[in-house]
């Protein structure tokens, strides 16, 4: 008996053999498509209703010649994570907004205050006093897995509650704030987003919130990025109790440069690069500790440093008022200072 295969109008390999009936599949492409399509709705079902469009405006600031300007306007999205009225949303979105206004699923509209921004996570949290809310369910990042089924809800371009579906294409990435600092563990998706999608959940196909959808990059299509839930979790608890985020800083600016390879091999440095100190803060810590320009940071408390973004992970919040070791190159000498680290608020973005 003679097997073959050939491709149905889908697209699918489909076995037959003469002389025989094909056998019904257990599932028909129509099926699996209503069971892909019942993921999506019973996510979004579940979640839409903690869903809200959020609008902004900020005070015309006078021009140079005299002339007011107008009153600039923005829009975004966020969503319901507490019953008595907490929302998550983008720091972008609210950050130095005069007036916040909150339109829920109902069609209700509302005015928020805001409790706290963090633009180095690019998160921020509002509340409204409204009654009957519905608050989305938290999910767990670490159970996130690529290639996963996701749902993105928001608000793109004003058009309220729109749902689009994808997939986790990556996890453990990289993507700049706004303020310059680099955050980590931030989830990449292909469900298209949208200026006016910042904010809003990303959810899994249980309708578990695991990310907050806060980027895209414009030129390509089907790279979009969420902060991961478990970063969203601890900033928000840390905004509802402070107002803020604390971090260490130093009080220097600087750039990452490589280091002359006769010094890597002599010291048997663990990097090749550093950060060239540019300038430091009057009676900032670093200055304290005894840097002076053209230093380059090579090392932090026996981590080695090759940039920026390796300080910036270990200036937490523990590591304030805490002396800590600086290892510098200072022209050819290898030099290690102490450096007690202070708090740093959301005002800077330099180490």
């Amino acid at each position: 008996m003679q097997e073959f295969e050939f491709l149905n109008d889908q697209g699918f390999g489909v076995h037959a053999s003469q002389g025989s009936t094909t056998a019904a599949p257990d599932e028909t492409n129509e099926d699996l498509m209503d069971a892909y399509s019942r993921a999506v709705i019973n996510a979004a079902e579940k979640v839409s209703p903690s869903v809200v469009f959020i609008e902004i405006s900020h005070a015309p600031a006078n021009r140079k010649n005299g002339a007011p300007s107008r009153e600039a306007r923005g829009s975004g999205s966020g969503f319901i994570f507490t019953p008595d009225g907490f929302v998550l949303t983008n720091s972008h979105v609210v950050h130095g907004a005069g007036d916040i206004a909150v339109t829920v699923a109902d069609g209700h509209r509302y005015q928020a205050a805001l409790i706290g921004d963090d633009p180095e996570t690019d998160l921020a949290v509002i509340r409204i006093n409204a009654p009957n809310l519905m608050p989305a369910l938290l999910g767990d990042a670490q159970k996130i897995k690529v290639g996963q089924l996701v749902v993105a809800i928001g608000n793109p371009y004003g058009f309220q509650y729109t749902v689009t579906a994808g997939v986790v294409s990556a996890l453990g990435r990289s993507l700049r704030a706004q303020s310059g600092r680099l955050m980590d563990d931030v989830i990449q998706t292909d469900a298209a987003l949208n200026p006016g999608n910042s904010g809003g959940p990303l959810v899994n196909s249980r309708g578990e919130v695991i990310g907050v959808n806060t980027a895209m990059i414009l030129p390509a299509q089907g790279i979009c990025f969420a902060t991961s839930i478990d970063t969203a979790k601890f900033v928000a608890s840390r905004l509802i109790r402070d107002g803020k985020v604390s971090r260490s800083y130093i009080g220097m600016a600087g750039q990452n440069v490589p280091l002359p390879r006769r010094l890597v091999r002599y010291y048997n440095l663990p990097v090749e690069s550093g950060i060239l100190v540019i300038s430091y803060e009057v009676d900032s810590p670093a200055k304290k500790a005894g840097v002076l320009e053209g230093d380059i940071i090579i090392g932090f408390d026996d981590h080695p440093i090759g940039g920026i973004d390796d300080l910036h992970r270990l200036l937490t919040e523990e590591r304030i008022g805490h002396k800590s070791s600086l290892v510098v190159i200072r022209r050819t000498d290898r030099l290690v200072l102490e450096v007690t680290p202070e708090e740093s608020g959301n005002k800077k973005s330099a180490p």
